[in-house]
């Protein structure tokens, strides 16, 4: 498949996504929130174990929704807007592997969601973070106001979004937004080993830990540990346990498929 905003390559069970709207600081419209979950989709049938989602040039990750494309928006055409972006969020929540945003600037308003949708995140020393939308008469609308609570504590998400703040790559990562911050040169080659690392792991029980990880937001701890419990369990039988469990006892590397 082609596309006229995003790119895709998928090699050796890892997938890159690209949005590709350099000039445009790699602004979201509704031309490329199609073509991201078609691309999401196109990573899953082709098999993808990891996906990083990352933006072109070296200024932006994803700048934001498109404010030119939105301005006049009426109330109604600002909710389905709102229930585009963040269908497309949970696609990237759902993806059936792990998910990488390499952040290589500026993610701001839905950028900074689509980061916070993923399941790790791997700053540049030169990213720049915020939920932005306060400055804009507007609050995040793709899923900011929850997503950010699953990082930080309450008040901390309250400061972010009514204040609008942008936070550099070091203080993003001091208040949990990002996992790690490395040099801007070395972003990409990093977030590819994390990637092959991932691409090695036994497929079904990482899917199995994300479910259950995902499941204490969802649904609280006892249902989080009803999830865990049934995650777990299911594992046994599979060819990686046998696999991996075989390694351990023979002492030797496991062999996962």
């Amino acid at each position: 498949m082609s596309w006229n905003t995003v790119t895709l390559d998928v090699a050796d069970g890892i997938a890159r996504l690209t949005v590709d709207r350099p000039d445009a600081l790699n602004a979201m419209n509704t031309e490329t929130l199609d073509e991201i979950e078609e691309a999401v989709a196109q990573a899953e049938d082709d098999d993808a174990r990891v996906l990083i989602l990352t933006g072109a040039g070296e200024k932006a990750f994803i700048a934001g929704a498109d404010i030119d494309y939105m301005k006049e928006f009426s109330t109604p055409e600002a909710l389905a807007y709102a229930e585009r972006g963040q269908g497309v969020v949970r696609d990237i929540q759902s993806f059936p592997g792990v998910t990488i945003a390499a952040i290589n600037g500026y993610a701001f308003g839905g950028g900074c969601e689509f980061a916070l949708a993923c399941d790790l995140r791997v700053a540049s020393e030169r990213a720049v973070i915020g939920q932005t939308e306060i400055d804009l008469g507007i609050i995040p609308g793709w899923g900011g106001t929850q997503l950010l609570q699953r990082l930080v504590p309450d008040e901390t998400a309250r400061r972010l979004i009514f204040f609008g703040e942008r936070l550099d790559a070091s203080d993003a990562h001091e208040q949990g937004l990002v996992g790690e911050v490395v040099a801007h040169d070395e972003l990409y080659d990093h977030v590819d080993e994390l990637a092959v690392e991932l691409a090695a792991k036994p497929r079904h029980a990482l899917y199995a830990a994300k479910e259950a990880l995902d499941a204490f937001h969802e649904t609280g701890r006892e249902g989080g540990m009803t999830v865990e419990r049934r995650a777990w369990s299911g594992l046994f039988g599979t060819p990686d346990q046998r696999e991996g469990m075989a390694a351990f006892v023979e002492k030797r590397d496991p062999e996962f498929e």
